[in-house]
């Protein structure tokens, strides 16, 4: 592929569509899992591959839009783009998430790219049902992605056309119930004790004792540690909701070697810019180099971590309840997914093959 890859090549062989990855617009591109392919896809300027989303990925240009068949975001009507505009300053009014912001803003920029020779009023039900079906479907995209777009269109057609949907019509997915990957405690202790950098194993080990998200992590300051009743105050986490989680004596012991080592002046932890949070790209690395210094070849994540921290707490006996306050879950359904990987029950269940 060189730079480029043929046209031709990609109605064959690729499917790309737009993505939003570490808040960020990129084109996602599925193809076989051919090593040819992967080499060359890799000569690209700034190709990446995401192990959460299984899928290679480039920077969102008009280039590779046009190389890969995604219409350009210029093709939006004027019409189109106005009433983006307006559904981007409602979703700005409720205080949503600048994440949140732009990941609907980007799905109808999809949709209303899909249908650019119509107005925004005469699209219809059915339209949205040829979108899924065309568009979804047909390029193969995730089942998430599929109930993210239609929560978008619903949200907008709600709030900038004062139109309902019939949202019987519109085909919503079954959500794929995939298990959380959790690590043992036998893994764990490796990868936290992988680096001899302070910074990086309070990092690593904070993520792991205390179940937090890797936002919420970079998001600390050091007036979020409470040592004096042991706990860490989580401020604006996923939800916007603050909550406290139980610090760890040994996490304490770590931070108080690491403070006056590297003096943070806003955040906790800060990256080389003082005052600046700590790259969360630059924390996946820290994390790949544990697990390749521990011989580890499982496609770690930090959120790994977070799932790990919950599983071992349950297996340890704590109430589900406690666990669902402590990684700031709305609902106990979210939690409850945690039983299906606990090992604590199962390996108690004798084979009737032991028996024969």
């Amino acid at each position: 592929m060189g730079d480029y890859i043929s046209v031709k090549e990609i109605l064959m062989q690729w499917q790309a569509y737009i993505m939003r990855y570490k808040k960020e617009s990129r084109i996602a591109v599925k193809f076989e899992n051919n090593r040819t392919y992967i080499e060359r896809f890799k000569k690209l300027e700034g190709a990446r591959w995401s192990s959460e989303h299984k899928v290679w990925h480039l920077p969102d240009r008009d280039d590779y839009r046009i190389q890969f068949g995604i219409p350009l975001q210029t093709i939006l009507n004027k019409e189109h783009l106005e009433k983006i505009e307006s559904f981007r300053k409602w979703l700005l009014s409720k205080r949503l998430s600048s994440n949140t912001i732009l990941v609907y803003t980007d799905a109808m920029k999809v949709f209303l790219t899909f249908f650019n020779d119509k107005k925004v009023s005469d699209i219809s039900n059915q339209d949205i049902i040829q979108f899924n079906n065309e568009y979804i479907i047909k390029k193969k995209l995730s089942s998430s992605y599929q109930n993210q777009m239609v929560n978008a269109i619903k949200k907008f057609y709600s709030t900038v056309e004062h139109k309902q949907l019939e949202i019987e019509l519109i085909h919503r997915p079954k959500m794929e119930k995939l298990l959380p990957n959790v690590l043992s405690k036998e893994e764990v202790k490796m990868i936290l004790e992988a680096h001899s950098n302070i910074k990086h194993r309070v990092m690593l080990s904070l993520i792991y004792s205390c179940g937090l998200r890797c936002g919420e992590l970079l998001a600390l300051k050091p007036v979020h540690i409470d040592s004096k009743r042991n706990l860490i105050l989580i401020k604006q986490g996923k939800g916007k909701k603050d909550r406290i989680v139980p610090l760890s004596p040994k996490i304490l012991e770590l931070l108080r070697v690491y403070y006056p080592l590297y003096k943070p002046q806003i955040y906790l932890f800060e990256g080389q810019v003082p005052g600046h949070q700590y790259d969360s790209r630059t924390l996946q690395l820290i994390l790949k180099q544990a697990l390749y210094k521990v011989k580890i070849n499982k496609p770690v994540t930090l959120h790994w971590l977070r799932h790990s921290f919950a599983t071992h707490l349950l297996e340890s006996g704590t109430d589900l309840r406690y666990i669902q306050e402590l990684l700031g879950h709305n609902s106990s359904k979210t939690t409850e997914i945690y039983t299906f990987v606990s090992t604590k029950s199962i390996q108690k269940i004798v084979s009737p093959f032991d028996n024969l």
